[in-house]
């Protein structure tokens, strides 16, 4: 044929997005006939397909394309038909392609030559945002996950801008706006570059939130129970103190404040404020969506605490008020206040209806609170709880269901439905995770022991003493019970995580008249003895056997040096927690002519020897919580010409020998951040009563004689508590007491083993003594010491102090725990019990940090304000600002 018959048909997709974001389909067709061939559209005729071309592909493969569409040389097709059609959409779901047509070239001995007519969709190179930070972008760009290289997509372009608007809109700015642009990549073929023009705008902050319908429960309340949605601050004032107050400043400062209202204005504007305004400063009134509703679900629980079952939001709603201002309406239907009417229990053979509503605590007639029931059915942190009473029977498979059988008026009749199940044994207990750590010192802390019936109790007070012993990260410690439903059983898994144990403590610090000294402290928390002479196990000493190595050295030069090594055995004997602790010591204070720091000139010294051994235990009475702990202590003062003592006598050997013992119980749950449970122990000293059976004349005999052996009781009395305000808030509470006394008034209380307190509560001064030291920040180190000028003896035989700290983590890393904390003390420091006071203290409050590095143990700072004077201020003032330093763990 001289003129080339050319049906051209052309099917085109194109994809665009509405605003409703719904797709809509359009369809194009064109075609091109001569003069002598007409086709019949209601009597399409059937082709074979005897080539198919493809045209305007640059990286895509022709092949693969065709494949997609289903057509091939050789199949048969209608012309005109759905064939042609099907094969375009099969195309085109796969959203590679931006246009696709389809041309038929020729019709000729029923044969069909067709070309395929593409036009690929760019690819993204790369993407950027403009008009925001980089530590945005950088989040921004993992949060839209757009891919380099992958076919770009009006949805996707469009997935991502809502990406980005909702990450700012949940930051409170709701007037976000996103314009994104697409730049030719010139440098990669069919490539495109996307940038985000973001335009962040103001936060959108609350106006006011206006309540309708809330009778049962006031509109404040209301709004108090949504924690995160809060109202701007404002108060009104009669109309003449708020003149005088806006006169006062710049009435624009004022404008989302004050509104004026007649009224009386017979107050001052401070008494008026003092009154009427309730700051909410520490509130924020941005509006975030998430937050806002979930405020809303927070409103409905606590409505339905209260008996409103019904309780409801009709309707919410959330309206511009002024320039990045909104208000918000909400319209509750607070419905029937209900009670409790009859609570049966159905299916429980192991224990009575007694045991079970004695747990539940719901009486006939208290409000109707399914909360509190699931509270007490689940866990309850103040009390025993339903399913605890079953599981720590062994009871692994115990469900439990509340439902509302009957409800007539006000009252509502519950039944809960009980599926005991079988009780289930432990079967294998499996340790992953101690790299480190022998097997046998994690097992041996267990109470979840093959042959045992399934606990939950147990496996909480596991987790606890895991915890405590510092090898591990308290935060991951995590058991996972495996049950055996056929068998009856379950295997508990244990994973822990490693954390490193050791220490090194390096400090310095002002030394009174020894000018600086500084400390080293190794401690090796994880120690074995039994691998001494096993190199494999150094790391860099041998461990994992959990032993406890302790060596310190504190020195100055020649004027000071003390030694103290100090060894823990945990478990003697490897069969029960009975421990074995053994420490030496010997400290040197020498006297020098100012500024000649030679042997030789030696003018006068302190020695002392130390040595103790104790033995502790885990008791069951009155619960295991308890220890025991037992100890003998033998420390020998030896002095010549020392003139810097303050302890009656400057010549002469002292010996303390002494019998110790300490009662104390420990719930804490965590070492490193406590956040509940409590620590109380009580310890006394005493010496043997020389003095009793000695027949020396104690009132003819100079100080050397008198204190040749120390004689003296001691009792320390030390309580910590912890409880979880929210969240990780945590409230530390603290009481201390120490009192010394004498057998007999002849000898009194001895020089040795008094009280000093002041400061961080770091040693300083009189480093080997025995003095005890008590830290009260806000005041010097050992700034309340009492003296007796008559004997030439400092130090108090009685203390008292109280603490109060709220603290917040930063960081509950195992490589690094850090919290700040806020604190109030109180305590003071009496030369005789007959002068105590436990109301006569010396306050002071303040604020500081702790940070817990594993290598280099607990370090903190704080700033404390004294608001009392010590007696050491000739002025009399208050002792005002002070800053401390801080190394360990302190007692008191």
């Amino acid at each position: 044929m001289s003129n080339i018959i050319r049906f051209i048909t052309i099917f085109s997709l194109g994809l665009s997005l509405a605003q409703e974001a719904t797709a809509q389909f359009r369809m194009g067709v064109g075609r091109k006939i001569d003069n002598t061939i007409k086709l019949d559209y209601g009597n399409p005729k059937e082709y074979e397909i005897a080539e198919i071309d493809v045209q305007g592909i640059e990286t895509l493969n022709k092949s693969a394309l065709l494949s997609l569409t289903g057509l091939k040389v050789g199949d048969k097709v209608r012309i005109p038909g759905d064939d042609i059609s099907n094969a375009i959409r099969k195309l085109w779901k796969h959203g590679i392609i931006g246009d696709v047509s389809i041309l038929v070239n020729k019709l000729e001995d029923g044969q069909a030559f067709l070309t395929l007519e593409l036009k690929e969709r760019p690819r993204l190179t790369r993407f950027e945002f403009q008009g925001i930070s980089k530590s945005q972008s950088k989040e921004l760009g993992e949060k839209i996950k757009l891919i380099r290289g992958r076919v770009l997509t009006d949805a996707i372009v469009k997935n991502a801008e809502l990406s980005i608007r909702d990450f700012y809109v949940d930051k409170g700015h709701l007037n976000v706006d996103v314009k994104t642009k697409q730049i030719e990549d010139t440098l990669v073929t069919s490539g495109v570059r996307l940038i985000f023009d973001v335009t962040k705008n103001n936060k959108v902050r609350i106006d006011k939130i206006n309540v309708f319908g809330a009778e049962a429960i006031d509109d404040q309340t209301v709004k108090r129970k949504m924690k995160k949605t809060n109202e701007n601050l404002r108060f009104k004032l009669p109309n003449r103190l708020a003149s005088d107050l806006i006169s006062l400043g710049k009435p624009e400062n004022m404008k989302y404040f004050l509104t004026h209202q007649e009224g009386d204005g017979g107050s001052s504007v401070k008494d008026y404020l003092n009154e009427n305004v309730k700051l909410n400063f520490f509130k924020s009134t941005k509006f975030i969506r998430t937050e806002y509703e979930e405020d809303l679900d927070k409103v409905i629980t606590y409505y339905n605490s209260r008996g409103y079952r019904d309780a409801q939001i009709m309707e919410d709603s959330v309206y511009a008020s002024g320039k990045d201002r909104i208000n918000v309406d909400l319209h509750i239907e607070e419905g029937q206040k209900y009670y409790f009417r009859d609570v049966e229990w159905v299916g429980n053979f192991v224990y009575t209806d007694e045991i079970m509503n004695k747990i539940l605590g719901v009486k006939k007639g208290d409000v109707y609170d399914m909360e509190l029931i699931n509270k007490k059915l689940n866990f309850n942190p103040n009390g025993p709880d339903v399913y605890g009473q079953y599981m720590d029977n062994g009871y692994l498979a115990f469900r439990c269901e509340p439902v509302e059988v009957k409800v007539e008026g006000d009252s509502i009749d519950v039944e809960m439905r009980i599926v005991e199940g079988a009780q289930f044994t432990i079967n294998k207990v499996r340790l992953t995770g101690n790299d480190r750590t022998n097997d046998h010192v994690v097992y041996r802390e267990l109470r979840t022991v093959p042959g045992d019936k399934f606990s939950r109790d147990m496996i909480i007070r596991t987790q606890r003493e895991l915890s405590q012993l510092g090898y591990f990260d308290a935060e991951t410690i995590n058991p996972v019970p495996l049950p055996n439903m056929a068998a009856e059983t379950v295997d508990i898994e244990w994973g822990v995580q490693e954390r490193p144990s050791d220490q090194i403590s390096l400090s310095g610090g002002w030394g009174g008249s020894f000018g600086f000294v500084g400390t080293v402290g190794l401690t090796f928390n994880n120690f074995s003895v039994k691998n001494i002479f096993d190199k494999s196990t150094y790391r860099p000493l041998p461990s994992g056997d959990g032993q406890k190595l302790s060596l310190n050295i504190q020195a100055n030069g020649v004027q000071y040096q003390s030694y103290a090594i100090g060894f823990t055995e945990p478990w003697l004997g490897g069969r029960k927690p009975t421990s074995l602790n053994v420490s030496f010591n010997h400290s040197v204070q020498r006297i020098f002519p100012f500024n000649d720091f030679s042997f030789t000139n030696q003018i006068g010294f302190l020695k002392m020897w130390g040595a103790s051994i104790g033995l502790g235990k885990r008791l069951t009475w009155p619960d295991d919580w308890f220890t025991i702990s037992y100890a003998l202590s033998m420390q020998t003062y030896e002095m010549e010409n020392y003139t810097y003592s303050r302890l009656g006598f400057d010549t002469g050997t002292s010996t303390n020998f002494s019998f110790i013992t300490t009662l104390s119980r420990n719930s804490v749950d965590n070492p490193m951040y406590p956040r509940t449970g409590s620590l109380v122990s009580t310890r006394l000293a005493m010496t043997p009563p020389y003095s009793l059976f000695n027949n020396k004349d104690y009132d003819n005999i100079d100080n050397e004689e008198k204190y040749r052996f120390v004689e003296f009781y001691k009792v320390n009395f030390d309580l910590k508590n912890y409880v979880q305000i929210w969240g990780d808030l945590v409230l530390e509470t603290k009481a201390h007491f120490g009192h010394m006394g004498s057998y007999t008034n002849q000898v009194g209380v001895g020089p040795f083993e008094r009280f000093e307190m002041g400061g961080s509560g770091l040693s300083g001064g009189n480093f080997m003594l025995g003095t005890d030291i008590v830290a009260l920040r806000g005041y010097q180190d050992r700034s309340l010491i009492p003296y007796n000028p008559e004997e030439q003896i400092q130090g108090g035989t009685t203390f008292v102090k109280y603490t109060a700290e709220l603290r917040y983590p930063l960081s509950l890393n195992p490589s690094a725990t850090i919290y700040v904390h806020t604190f109030a003390e109180a305590g003071n420091n009496f030369n005789e019990v007959s002068s105590f006071d436990p109301f006569d203290v010396k306050r002071s409050a303040g604020v500081g940090a702790r940070i817990f590095m594993p290598a280099f143990g607990l370090i903190g700072i704080d700033w404390g304000y004294g608001f009392d004077p010590t007696p050491t201020q000739p002025a009399g003032g208050p002792s005002g600002s002070q800053f401390h330093f801080t190394i360990g763990q302190q007692i008191r």
